[in-house]
């Protein structure tokens, strides 16, 4: 199946390329209400999949709420807010920069890569995952070494609850940019657990979400998409995950779910404001995301456009 093109590239005019992809509008019980392109195959979520870890890590004995918990959903962007809370999660836990799974990296946060001396652990985007299923072994009673290992019981924990939100079983376990697992499933059943995450009036589920759309800046960072549409949005719950992935819900329970075929993550903005408008969501606050622009001599010659969703 050939997903349609959900995004054109426009320079001076001219359209100069265009964005494939797949996007799924699901309603609160989960059922696809507007199906673009191939939302039945299984994908890799990435970073969108971090919500419901959250989940699962909470359902293994993980003591976290607010900030906390924000920070174990998050793509933190390394700024020194962020690796100064991940830091002191790590001290709390009786733990160690050290005992990061996650490679050392710089922060996505331009001035504060900058500022950098080397690439650390605890500044890569992941680190607050790993700082909290970390913390989830020590407060569980489980081992911390080989936590990232598919076969460690708190990753087997992680599973079962992706498998439950989703309604799906997990097609393929891969390794993830950070170490960790990551489980692929369709685009369907991501937005399916999304709109089960925003919904939730109580438990885990509403633990995570009352966490995110409280602490918007620390689940991304300074002017990141995620941290910009929680924020004009309210009580939207979003995560991007790497190779043109974003996945939100309305606390209505209806979600969305979208992969970018090339990867490339500047068609997610736009596509996420009109499926937004598409569910009748305030969008006002979001025209920068909606009309990224194509500059040309230093300044702006064109657009990324998205069609209206319509059905």
């Amino acid at each position: 199946m050939t997903n349609p093109v959900l995004a054109e590239v426009v320079r001076s005019g001219f359209v100069e390329s265009v964005h494939r992809g797949a996007l799924v509008v699901t309603g609160p019980e989960g059922e696809a209400r507007l199906a673009l392109g191939d939302v039945v195959s299984p994908v890799f979520p990435r970073s969108s999949n971090k919500p419901l870890q959250a989940v699962g890590m909470l359902r293994a004995g993980l003591d976290f709420t607010g900030e906390d918990l924000a920070l174990a959903c998050a793509s933190h962007s390394g700024e020194p807010g962020h690796v100064k809370r991940v830091l002191e999660l790590l001290r709390a836990a009786g733990l160690a920069e050290d005992d990061l799974a996650c490679p050392p990296d710089f922060p996505l946060h331009v001035p504060s890569m900058r500022d950098a001396a080397e690439p650390r652990r605890v500044t890569m985007n992941c680190s607050g995952k790993h700082a909290a299923m970390l913390t989830t072994c020590v407060q569980a009673g489980r081992p911390t070494a080989g936590y990232e290992a598919p076969d460690h019981p708190l990753q087997q924990a992680i599973a079962s609850a992706v498998e439950e939100l989703t309604g799906e079983p997990i097609a393929h376990t891969g390794v993830d940019g950070c170490g960790a697992p990551l489980f692929a499933f369709s685009l369907t059943g991501l937005a399916r657990a999304f709109g089960r995450v925003a919904l939730a009036s109580d438990g885990p589920l509403r633990t995570v979400a009352s966490a995110m759309r409280a602490h918007p800046w620390l689940v991304a960072g300074t002017g990141r998409e995620d941290t910009e549409l929680m924020s004009a949005v309210d009580g939207l719950v979003a995560k991007a995950g790497a190779e043109g992935v974003q996945a939100f819900a309305l606390p209505d329970g209806f979600a969305v779910a979208i992969k970018i075929d090339d990867g490339t993550k500047r068609a997610c903005a736009p596509l996420a404001v009109e499926a937004l408008r598409y569910l009748g969501a305030d969008v006002s606050g979001l025209e920068a995301l909606a009309h990224p622009v194509v500059s040309g001599g230093g300044r702006p010659v064109g657009e990324v456009r998205v069609p209206e969703l319509r059905g």
